[in-house]
């Protein structure tokens, strides 16, 4: 609607401004003037002008505050217009009238004015809608946490948006020297000394972190005061970000929970993925679930010749197919809706497409929902696994990497003993190919924490019980977990399968675990809401199996060193695999005929240290 008035007023103003070029002219002569089509040019000026605009002026004049850019765009509409109302009266008097048409001056004269009144014009709405928007929305009181050139680009940009009712009160900087000075008339004070004094004499409502290179610690401490205060904190984008896309308004994001770790970000640039991945055929099982979905993402940047995606989530691997389909990537995919359950399915996809690299990332993973189905566990988790690897080995795949979790460390659940007797089976099987048979597979473990944001991690679960009101649902005030992000647990997982020889484990170097009591309050508070007035935090009890805290190492593994810092290997032990594959063999027999606790015990049989906890199956451990 407001375009459509706004192409209406200037309609008007380009007419008037001919009509009132012809007077200015011929000195407001009109026995003169009404010997030219005075009308006709008008007209014409005003739908060769509109025509312009269509053409020129793309931006919303109206949302931003750059008046010199707003100047140029109508000085560019207006320059478009008169050329082509001049080529116009040119054609027309030499081919049509033989005679003047209308006189180049009055359009020279006609576009100054039309410049000058639309320019204006705008100027005067804009102030106007200003205001209006300064009247709509309550005033923000804002610090920027760095007086450097980012910081001094924060000012420049948040001044810049129109109707925003905010001011900057003051810029905070860990830097001493820059203490005690001023940036456009607006005070520098030391670290967050002043914080709690701006705050109650300002009623300081938001900080803008605005470093480029500040560390992870230092951004939690800060993070972490803002929280105490009740202060809302944002961030500008990275570098790369501001580079590439230049730096605005839209582009300073709310603070998430990934950057309340206490660790920077995991980042691998290694050469040997490239060179490992790029033009081969890739597969990925469990595609369609987020990590399998990111996975794909990290490699089709690899340039694949081929990447199958196999997955049983029928909508999530359309969804999948279809983001690939409509991207930049040139690279072949293949989604397959299967089963890896499906052991004649499965070999007739290997058997046809020859994947020489597979990423098993296809898992049950629910704790609770595994205790309570111990032989979904062991049909998708063991016997699955077990069969993909086989089918590695029988195709001449050269190189299998298995996606375990920290949950298969010193067990609890049925979940984390089914990953467990995966990760023994691989090691088994890789021993003994090396040593028996001459190995041409190499297989590769990644052992992992809880990934932010995937799939039934305690972030979006949260997330969904804060946006509904609460309460949050911890099961206990003192559990934790190691967190990683699902960038960092995708490079780990292809990073492993360029580093590996055979036979490792591969670990993160996750830092501290993080507690999710502490976890939630932040949550809860960087939603905006009071812990125990908004939201509600209730204690429900450790679930089935669950763990107080995770591990991530066995008892009788030792970390050994890599090229990396933040990456730690494990040698895979010696297992005798023919018993081995023996007692996972044995689970298709207690799969038709016995129960939960005859599979479970079996599992126990494979795993010792699997020791159950708040648990049903807390017997079995009792008889042993």
């Amino acid at each position: 609607m407001i375009k459509w008035i706004t192409r209406t007023i200037d309609s008007v103003i380009l007419f008037h401004s001919i009509v009132l070029a012809y007077f200015l002219r011929f000195n407001f002569e009109w026995e003169v003037i009404h010997q030219y089509p005075v009308l006709d040019s008008g007209l014409l000026f005003m739908f060769l002008g509109v025509g312009a605009m269509l053409l020129t002026e793309k931006e919303k004049w109206l949302g931003s505050r750059s008046r010199i850019g707003n100047f140029a765009l109508v000085a560019h509409t207006v320059m478009v217009a008169l050329m082509l109302a001049s080529l116009a009266c040119l054609v027309t008097e030499k081919l049509v009238l033989k005679a003047p048409f209308v006189p180049i001056s009055v359009l020279v004269i006609g576009a100054l004015l039309a410049y000058f009144f639309m320019s204006l014009y705008r100027l005067f709405v804009k102030e106007f809608y200003g205001m209006y928007l300064k009247k709509k929305q309550p005033q923000k009181h804002i610090v920027i946490f760095g007086a450097g050139e980012a910081g001094r680009l924060s000012k420049t940009v948040l001044g810049s948006q129109v109707g925003s009712n905010q001011k900057i009160h003051a810029f905070l900087d860990d830097d001493m020297q820059k203490a005690g000075g001023s940036i456009g008339g607006i005070p520098v004070y030391h670290g967050l000394d002043r914080l709690k004094t701006l705050q109650r004499d300002h009623a300081i409502s938001d900080l803008l972190i605005s470093i480029m290179c500040i560390s992870p610690r230092r951004k939690k401490e800060i993070i972490e005061e803002c929280l105490q205060l009740g202060i809302k904190v944002s961030v500008v984008p990275s570098i790369d970000e501001w580079v590439k896309g230049g730096f605005n308004v839209g582009k300073i994001r709310q603070i998430k929970i990934e950057d309340l770790l206490s660790r920077p970000e995991i980042s691998l640039d290694n050469p040997a993925v490239f060179s490992q991945i790029s033009d081969r055929v890739v597969m990925v099982t469990g595609a369609a679930g987020s990590i399998g979905s990111e996975l794909c993402r990290k490699i089709i940047e690899h340039k694949p010749a081929l990447l199958i995606m196999v997955d049983k989530a029928e909508s999530a691997l359309y969804d999948v197919e279809q983001e690939f389909r409509s991207g930049r990537w040139k690279s072949q995919i293949k989604p397959i809706l299967a089963d890896i359950r499906d052991a004649k399915k499965m070999d007739r996809i290997f058997k046809m497409y020859k994947p020489a690299i597979v990423y098993h990332a296809a898992a049950y993973k629910h704790v609770p929902m595994m205790e309570n189905y111990p032989e979904e566990a062991v049909t998708s988790n063991v016997l699955a696994t077990k069969n993909l690897a086989d089918l590695s080995v029988l195709h001449n795949v050269s190189q299998f990497v298995f996606v375990s979790t920290d949950k298969a460390v010193n067990p609890t659940n049925v979940m984390g003993a089914s990953k467990r007797i995966a990760e023994i089976y691989i090691q088994a099987l890789s021993r003994y190919l090396d040593v028996e048979k001459g190995q041409v597979t190499k297989f590769a473990i990644t052992r992992f924490g809880n990934v932010l944001g995937s799939n039934g991690s305690v972030i979006p679960l949260f997330k969904k019980q804060i946006e509904q009101g609460g309460p949050v649902m911890v099961t206990d005030p003192n559990i934790s977990r190691y967190f990683m992000t699902i960038s960092e647990a995708c490079q780990l997982i292809l990073e492993a399968g360029a580093m590996s020889t055979g036979n490792e484990i591969f670990i993160f170097d996750m830092g501290e675990p993080v507690k999710i009591l502490d976890l939630a309050k932040k949550m809860i508070q960087l939603s905006d809401k009071k812990i125990g007035e908004d939201i509600k935090i209730v204690f429900t009890g450790l679930r089935e199996g669950e763990k107080l805290h995770e591990e991530l190492l066995c008892h009788s593994e030792q970390l050994q060193i890599t090229h990396h810092p933040k990456i730690r290997v494990v040698k895979m032990g010696d297992m005798a695999f023919s018993k081995v594959n023996y007692q996972i063999e044995f689970f298709e027999r207690l799969l038709i005929l016995s129960s939960d606790t005859e599979i479970v015990r079996h599992i126990k049989h494979i795993v010792p240290e699997y020791v159950s906890n708040t648990s049903r199956y807390h017997v079995l451990d009792r008889l042993n």
